[in-house]
């Protein structure tokens, strides 16, 4: 019968398992809870230890399951990878995926941490929440104020340097078998990592081995608590190699694939965070020659300031995310974003793409940061008409949208929204102010038209957002265009490109770019 080793999170200890603990024993397993040193100076590499002792005083002719939640798998993988021999699977229990070099604290929600531990000087241990404020470290989904009172009754301060201080792998549990257990109340579910595997970057696809399974538990982040019954059997289906296998074409991810359309390249320059690809000289957008869908009949090139040289409209394209920082290649780089900016271009506008640094739900103000920049930078371009911008964004970065609905900018001429995620997804702990819905209803002046392009078969979570956004819009009267790809999912234009998309893409640009040359 399988071992089982259970280590939690952040604040808590061995204590937070009992009944699962129970569950298991009763099944005829062993399992062992572990209690993480919590003095101050402690860091991954004590946890680590406090692991590999465990694994090292039990029979060695036993093979272990190492379950991992949330903080603690990072002592889990460090252990797993001292002693690879002894271990038959790890567990990530509501957990991420850290690699060699990461900290904690890239997947911390609470962003009073991330001040707490930005500060000057030693910031101390971080203390444990108080009830009420659990929920800005996961779902608190199924817990009762009983549950959230023993957790702060239990909990004790984590030391900072487990936060702050790297990962370190050697790759030597790389073929260990693996489970992800994903609590669904946060916003996670088999569904949307299988979008993810298929549409996202290229390291993910170690998702599709078949060595890797998946549960869903319908609670929040803490199951320990809030279902011990139904999380003791998924421990002891994924401990006998039961779960869903992601089912995703056995090529490359459709990150590197060609884009969708005809989109030549054109003379490319980097200004910083962004990068413009030039219209050919003397032409205008299709708007301006009168050929496009929106022209003003009469009006010729370059009678509203598109000359042979320019300035001409601009549209910035703002990638999704959260992206790894060492993503290769880079956004700006990839097939997709060139081939968007390069159509964009051959219609007469500039294309211009921001590289961004949002790696992480904790990371929206500074990649806010990184595209009002990218903003200046652009109009501040002679070959740019800093009076006709259009901002389009994509995917995650759709909460970076609420700062431009919030206080929409005079030379703002149109928001386009590609299967965005328009309100923070449970668990998040994203600042309120990155709320594009709630910013829709206080919005400060007349808002831009939003031309927002939905996938028909979007994952639940995203697309609940969206309706979110749609109503809000439909009840403030917002201006809003809506592009529907039925058959279309999150990354569609690179997933399995159909005529149906090409279409939706070809419609959403042009009709941006006639925003861009309507007179005010």
């Amino acid at each position: 019968m399988s071992v089982f080793i259970l280590v939690s999170g952040p604040f808590t200890d061995g204590r937070i398992w009992s009944e699962v603990v129970g569950r298991l024993r009763e099944a005829g397993a062993q399992a062992h809870p572990v209690s993480l040193t919590t003095q101050p100076e402690a860091d991954p590499e004590t946890h680590v230890e406090d692991v590999v002792r465990l694994i090292d005083s039990l029979d060695p002719t036993e093979e272990v399951v190492l379950v991992g939640h949330d903080y603690a798998i990072h002592p889990v993988l460090g252990a797993a990878d001292r002693r690879p021999e002894r271990v038959a699977r790890v567990v990530h229990l509501d957990a991420g995926m850290p690699q060699d070099g990461d900290t904690a604290l890239a997947l911390v929600p609470d962003p009073s941490v991330h001040e707490l531990l930005r500060a000057d000087g030693d910031p101390g241990p971080v203390p444990p929440p108080e009830p009420a404020r659990w929920q800005r470290w996961g779902s608190t989904e199924g817990l009762s104020a009983r549950h959230l009172e023993l957790l702060s009754r239990l909990a004790a301060p984590q030391s900072a340097r487990t936060l702050t201080r790297p990962l370190r792998l050697t790759g030597a549990a790389g073929a260990v078998p693996t489970t992800g257990i994903l609590c669904t109340a946060g916003g996670t579910t088999v569904e949307l990592v299988e979008a993810l595997v298929r549409t996202g970057p290229p390291h993910l696809r170690k998702l599709a081995d078949p060595r890797v399974g998946f549960f869903e538990l319908a609670t929040g982040h803490w199951p320990m608590l809030s279902c011990p019954d139904e999380l003791a059997g998924v421990l002891l289906r994924a401990a006998a190699d039961e779960g869903r296998r992601l089912t995703v074409p056995e090529e490359e991810s459709s990150y590197g694939r060609p884009f969708l359309l005809d989109a030549p390249e054109r003379p490319r320059v980097r200004n910083g965070r962004v990068d413009l690809h030039l219209p050919e000289t003397g032409t205008g957008t299709e708007a301006e020659t009168g050929e496009g869908e929106g022209a003003d009949e009469g009006e010729g090139a370059g009678e509203r300031g598109g000359g042979a040289r320019g300035p001409w409209p601009a549209v910035l394209f703002v990638h999704g995310g959260p992206v790894p920082a060492d993503l290769v290649p880079a956004p700006r780089d990839s097939p997709f974003y060139l081939g968007y900016a390069r159509y964009t271009a051959s219609l007469g506008a500039v294309g211009a793409v921001v590289e961004h640094r949002l790696h992480g739900i904790t990371d929206y103000a500074r990649a806010a940061d990184d595209v009002a920049e990218a903003v200046e930078l652009l109009r501040a371009d002679p070959r740019v008409d800093a009076g006709r911008i259009a901002l389009w964004v994509f995917s995650g970065a759709g909460l970076l949208a609420a700062d431009w609905l919030a206080a929409p900018p005079p030379w703002l001429r149109c928001l386009a929204l590609t299967y965005p995620i328009l309100a923070p997804l449970p668990g998040w702990g994203v600042d309120p102010r990155f709320g594009p819905v709630g910013a829709l209803r206080t919005a400060a002046g007349a808002l831009p038209p939003v031309v927002l392009t939905r996938a028909g078969l979007e994952t639940p979570q995203i697309a609940a957002t969206v309706r979110e956004f749609v109503t809000a819009a439909t009840e403030t009267k917002a201006p809003v265009e809506i592009i529907d790809v039925p058959h279309g999912r999150h990354g569609f234009e690179s997933d399995e490109p159909t005529d149906e998309s090409r279409e939706a893409v070809v419609r959403a640009v042009r009709t941006v770019l006639a925003q861009l040359e309507r007179l005010w």
